[in-house]
């Protein structure tokens, strides 16, 4: 498809819903950043789920999107259908010289929409993790590689958010070294309040050490492991209390368990001030099984927060195992002795905390995102155009 000098180039964003976490906030910072002369972006997205919190009404208030019923995070061949349907009408409508499409069943029903519409277009995929690992058995798993490894040989281009994801994806066959690049996460925090204000907001104690644990409260962020965490502390007798900033469909269960077990910890429901959630803690914890660059590790650097975190995905891009936090196996003993060691030393906090503001600084600021992601899409145009 030709660009003549009087348009835009336009881009079709596709994600499958835009629930608070990573990726929406990465499509919001794009979507914001680029230069609309230059760009004309569109979101396209579905519906969130009942459980879960959708950033472009409670965040991104100010981002456009079109709605498609279908897209979201269920699977029904009925709905889905009508979705990849609606996606082929929008395309041939736009006519996007470049279609991204963002996790993974908007990758799916995205991709193969922009081969069947009849348009030649560029196209571009952002694994924001994968599902290679804790979610489903090995013969589904096997039926995700095979539709990636079908989708990839159509995708001119193949994103990551780590290095991590990009090396897993590889080795499962999926897209060629070639084809992929990483692209880290980019950020920006709105300015923090105090430790005294943001504790008044919560009604936390302005004396107590807080450890926060931020994010979805599923199965793949093992909650489960988390509270073992906070017991094991409890019988060890270490001063320090929790707090959850997150919501799910494990909340539930997790409530009831702190109330049967007395253990010290506060949820707070989903809240979109993480300002607040970060100015009012002492360091954060993360105990999932798999991830892709989780962002809120992220924001505790930009926090001076330092961070006790399981050895998945791209962690150990984000934290520097020992300089601005501990990174370490998928077990109970392993975190509870990294968090003892934080929670007892107020000056290793403090210094894990700086050297983590000054890393994450230098490495995920929202700006090189945007331009990184403006330079790849004229490469990629500049090249379909040679005969």
């Amino acid at each position: 498809m030709s660009i003549d000098s009087e348009s835009r180039i336009r881009v079709m964003r596709i994600i499958a819903r835009m629930n608070v976490g990573g990726p929406a906030v990465q499509v919001s910072g794009l979507l914001r950043g680029f230069d609309s002369e230059i760009f004309e972006q569109r979101l396209y997205t579905g519906f969130c789920s009942d459980d879960e919190s959708d950033y472009l009404e409670t965040v991104a208030t100010d981002v456009r999107a079109i709605r498609i019923s279908g897209l979201g995070r269920s699977i029904s061949p009925t709905a889905d259908f009508r979705a990849f349907l609606h996606l082929i009408r929008e395309i041939r409508n736009f006519q996007p010289h470049i279609i991204h499409t963002h996790t993974a069943k908007a990758g799916v029903i995205g991709r193969i929409a922009s081969l069947l519409s009849g348009k030649r277009t560029v196209r571009v995929h952002t694994f924001h993790g994968h599902l290679l690992h804790g979610y489903f058995g090995k013969f589904k798993t096997a039926i995700v590689v095979v539709i990636e490894k079908t989708l990839a040989h159509f995708t001119q281009h193949l994103l990551a958010v780590g290095e991590r994801v990009m090396r897993d994806l590889l080795s499962a066959g999926i897209g060629t070294s070639e084809k992929f690049s990483v692209m880290s996460p980019g950020l920006a925090l709105e300015n923090l309040p105090s430790r005294e204000t943001a504790r008044a907001n919560l009604g936390l104690s302005s004396t107590e050490i807080y450890c926060a644990f931020i994010g979805r409260i599923t199965q793949i962020k093992r909650p489960d492991r988390f509270l073992d965490v906070v017991a094991a502390l409890k019988g060890a007798g270490v001063a320090v209390s929790f707090i959850v900033a997150g919501d799910g469909q494990l909340l539930v269960g997790c409530k009831e368990r702190v109330e049967r077990e007395s253990l010290p910890v506060t949820f707070l429901g989903w809240r979109s001030d993480i300002e607040t959630i970060l100015a009012a803690s002492d360091l954060v914890l993360l105990t999932s099984d798999n991830e892709g660059t989780p962002l809120c590790l992220i924001q505790a650097g930009m926090a001076h927060l330092p961070v006790v975190s399981t050895r998945v995905g791209s962690v150990p891009e984000i934290v520097a195992d020992g300089e601005t936090g501990f990174v370490v196996d998928l077990n109970v003993g392993d975190l509870r002795k990294a968090l003892t060691s934080l929670i007892k030393d107020s000056k290793l906090r403090a210094e894990m905390g700086q050297r983590g503001y000054e890393y994450t600084m230098a490495r995920y600021g929202v700006s090189r995102l945007v331009q990184d992601h403006q330079n790849l899409y004229l490469q990629l145009l500049k090249h379909r155009a040679r005969p």
